[in-house]
């Protein structure tokens, strides 16, 4: 018997187009594996047997009359519960949006419909998708099928530790400080933050986004090859006139220079032993591919990082203190009164002297990417930590965030960002991030592909149970 959770998205679509295999076949054998994986993991929290079912025979009836069933024919997709997904409630991990029923899709959502998706369930995120670990008192705790001792990272982690068990053979996460990028890594998987207004993202059935997160929230794929991100993100970036930030920008870009700068430790990081060989693992794939690759240091991350986290957490500060109340999460209130401790209230002069100064920054960042196409830097400084570290202390939480500078300086340039692992034979996962220049995630998925084709496959892990 095929296990066609196994498989890729690429192979599933090919396969079901070609009826070599029909859509509801795949999605009966993707929803036996949920039940299969997800009891030792629980990264799939919102359960859609019947729907995915109806997809699935829509799927097929298409093909039946000969009509285009879209590039994801039948593929088994799992989306976030901070995303509206019509007919589902949209939790955020929170007891107290346990009832908001999404009126209609999220823009990427409704993207990935159009193009033969086929929805299993809807994956966990810590409340209110606030830090990098996936815990919440609604939904409980997701676990890492690689190594249930290691974080499965956040705040996707349910849709990366869903995708490395095979429930679905791509994820939907979003990111705005690392939210894609790190369960990722954290899980041995792929995950791909786009340039902010490449797929169109909004709740139909939330506020408006604040304008921090309308800078650099973008939602993105998780999957197990490289190819799968490709084929998923031109699903992801079709247009949608309800996002006001979406550009039409061509997802193949004009030739560029095989030039990558290899930065070990941004701004002085104290990056471990494990992740600078890593690092130059990638940069040696790369030059063994033709590419040029040169050791040196990129733009700013600390500051633009301070500024992420001040912009946030400004209007976080005004629009979300009632609700961590109400909500009373021991995990969030923990995580916010770190970053207030670690982020001085800002006035109003403050936060228009950041968005001010982030014109500069994008600037330097654009300037470096000309020169140097592909930035290889770490996706943390250091391995994927122990679950729930950055709860056990002050200190601990200090050491998280600044590890992870990587995945909280880079959104305030609105830049992309592409998490490739590279070893799975450790006891913790191991990759790198590749940066791009707006708009140009072709070229990461480049490099990414090349990266990837000189090590190992991925490989599906097998939770306990599972």
């Amino acid at each position: 018997m095929t296990e066609h959770w196994r498989l890729t998205a690429s192979e599933i679509a090919a396969r079901v187009r070609a009826r070599e295999v029909s859509a509801e076949e795949v999605a009966r054998d993707a929803l036996a594996r949920i039940e299969a994986a997800n009891p030792a993991i629980n990264a799939v929290v919102q359960f859609m047997p019947e729907e995915a079912l109806a997809s699935a025979r829509a799927v097929d009836a298409a093909i039946a009359r000969g009509e285009d069933p879209g590039p994801l024919a039948g593929v088994p997709v799992t989306t976030k519960v901070n995303v509206d997904q019509k007919g589902f409630a949209t939790t955020n991990g929170l007891r107290i949006q346990k009832d908001l029923i999404a009126p209609d899709d999220n823009p990427v959502v409704a993207n990935l419909r159009r193009a033969g998706a086929v929805f299993i369930g809807r994956t966990n995120t810590p409340a209110f998708s606030l830090h990098w670990f996936t815990r919440n008192s609604l939904h409980g705790h997701t676990r890492n099928p690689r190594n249930p001792a290691l974080t499965p990272g956040g705040s996707s982690g349910g849709a990366a530790a869903a995708v490395a068990a095979g429930i679905g053979a791509i994820g939907q996460g979003t990111d705005i400080g690392g939210s894609v990028r790190y369960p990722a890594y954290a899980c041995g998987v792929h995950g791909l933050r786009p340039t902010i207004g490449r797929v169109p993202a909004w709740n139909p059935g939330g506020v408006e986004r604040a304008i921090g997160a309308q800078l650099m929230a973008v939602s993105g794929p998780i999957a197990r090859s490289i190819a799968d991100i490709r084929l998923a993100l031109g699903a992801m970036a079709a247009p949608d006139a309800r996002d006001p930030w979406w550009v039409p920008a061509p997802l193949e870009g004009p030739a560029f220079p095989k030039r990558a700068a290899l930065c070990v430790r941004p701004e002085g990081m104290a990056t471990t032993p494990e992740v600078e060989a890593a690092l130059r693992d990638a940069g040696r794939r790369l030059q063994d591919a033709g590419w040029t690759v040169a050791e040196t240091p990129v733009p700013p991350l600390r500051e633009p990082g301070r500024m992420q986290a001040m912009l946030w957490l400004a209007e976080s500060r005004r629009g979300m203190k009632e609700a961590l109340r109400r909500e009373d999460d021991p995990d969030a209130n923990f995580v916010f009164a770190q970053m207030e401790r670690l982020c001085p209230e800002a006035d109003f002069n403050a936060f228009q002297d950041a968005l001010q100064a982030r014109a500069g920054f994008c600037r330097q960042w654009n300037l470096f990417l000309e020169r140097y196409p592909v930035a290889i830097m770490p996706v943390s400084a250091e391995p994927p930590f122990p679950d729930l570290l950055d709860l056990e202390s002050p200190e601990a939480f200090d050491r998280v965030i600044e590890a992870l500078l990587p995945q909280v300086g880079l959104p305030l340039m609105s830049l992309p960002g592409l998490t490739v692992t590279t070893d799975l034979s450790g006891p913790a996962p191991l990759g790198v991030q590749l940066v791009g220049g707006r708009y140009r995630e072709d070229i990461l998925l480049e490099a990414g592909a090349i990266i990837e084709a000189a090590g190992p496959a991925i490989t599906v892990a097998d939770p306990a149970g599972g």
